[in-house]
């Protein structure tokens, strides 16, 4: 178990949303799911990409916020087109490559290639990029190229 660990707190989703998130990314599984004496789901572990997550079906009290995303580097065009959709289908796709997904949690799904762009030593390049960025819902990485370009 990794030291730290995301812990999710869901009204009554848990299990759905962790079957959902396994669904969505390569090289995930469910690690364990604990049942209270109705059989209905407690709490569950289940791993991302080998990042460990932890989820409550803990009632109503506490819902999630944008103060707190869940980062995903991408490495290409196509990894930021189908998580993109796949995590915005139910939820609210939103501006500079964040989303909100059906259960409320936010993303930034965001390519590699965007932060190398912006951290150029020329300001003006990495100046161009940001402004083509703040325009863009899904980042597109040809358009951040373009704007690098100049």
């Amino acid at each position: 178990m990794q030291k730290i660990s995301p812990f999710l707190w869901f009204n009554d989703q848990a299990e759905e949303a962790m079957n959902f998130y396994v669904s969505v990314f390569n090289d995930s599984k469910i690690k364990s799911v604990n049942r209270g004496p109705h059989g209905a789901v407690v709490s569950g572990t289940f791993q991302l990409e080998g990042q460990e997550f932890m989820a409550l079906n803990g009632g109503p009290h506490f819902t999630f916020s944008p103060a707190i995303s869940l980062f995903v580097n991408c490495e290409t065009q196509q990894e930021v087109d189908e998580l993109w959709e796949k995590l915005s289908a139910g939820g609210e796709k939103q501006r500079c490559g964040w989303l909100s997904d059906k259960y409320g949690v936010s993303w930034q799904i965001i390519p590699r290639t965007l932060g190398e762009l912006l951290q150029d030593k020329d300001p003006e390049k990495s100046g161009r990029v940001m402004q083509a960025m703040l325009q863009m819902d899904k980042i597109d990485i040809a358009k951040l190229k373009q704007a690098y370009e100049g």
